[in-house]
């Protein structure tokens, strides 16, 4: 059978680069997303020799910069069969009292509005196309414990984790899928960002065991994504083998 075409927001780091390329290796056509343009450009260099590739370039914080890019695609490309809401971000961890106000506001635009901006408009293609489809949504244990300093950012997470599964209620006519993935601790840029760019501050997270890579979860996405057509994986958390709950690690130093 024919491939879905595969729509991955955040594509050009972490979770999302691995992947798009996991998926461009299966010659699965790709619609990747990204708010960095050159990156974007290099990562449809690198991929293109492999699969169909179509970009779009805008920030899932800034909803006239979602409508104005989905409403750019192409006819032929507008059959959407998977959307990976991947994008999103952590920024500090503060105790609620001394936390960032525009820190709170990306994290809660970019990893709750955000996926809310990409999504109607998607889930509105696969109703119309009338031929089911399948979201799957990027979480974090974060969503599933809330732990000391997350507030804000755990906040945003269960608020993935409700959503997801009211996508699953609200689509279930359609025949539409919705699948959580909530990651324990991935090593990405993802704690390089939460600390602005303290690179050995970020190392520490990781330090004294092996955290799941972006590849793991990828291979997960894929997983869910080839599950036969009566299968809906719905909600799945991922964790390193030395992690036990979002505070509690086994580490070797």
């Amino acid at each position: 059978m024919e491939k879905p075409i595969v729509l991955i927001t955040g594509a050009t780091a972490g979770i999302g680069a691995a992947t798009a390329r996991l998926l461009a290796s299966l010659q699965y056509p790709l619609i990747i997303c990204g708010r960095r343009k050159e990156r974007l450009a290099q990562l449809e260099n690198e991929l293109k020799d492999k699969t169909n590739i179509f970009t779009l370039n805008f920030d899932v914080r800034h909803r006239d910069e979602v409508v104005k890019a989905i409403d750019s695609i192409p006819l032929e490309w507008k059959n959407i069969g998977v959307l990976i809401n991947n994008a999103g971000n952590a920024h500090g961890l503060d105790p609620i009292q001394t936390g960032n106000i525009d820190d709170w506001d990306a994290m809660m635009d970019g990893n709750v509005k955000g996926m809310l901006y990409v999504s109607k408009p998607i889930i509105n293609m696969m109703i119309a196309n009338n031929q089911g489809g399948h979201i799957i949504n990027i979480g974090s244990i974060a969503g599933k414990e809330v732990y000391a300093n997350g507030n804000v950012y755990c906040a945003s997470k269960f608020a993935v984790d409700a959503l997801t599964k009211g996508m699953r209620l609200d689509l279930n006519p359609y025949g539409i899928k919705v699948t959580g993935i909530h990651p324990g601790m991935v090593e990405t840029e993802f704690s390089v960002v939460r600390f602005k760019g303290d690179e050995t501050k970020a190392a520490q997270v990781y330090k004294g065991f092996q955290p799941l890579k972006a590849e793991d979860i990828a291979e997960t996405i894929r997983y869910v994504m080839e599950a036969p057509t009566h299968i809906q994986l719905a909600d799945i958390t991922i964790l390193p083998t030395a992690q036990a709950s979002a505070t509690t690690v086994k580490r070797t130093i």
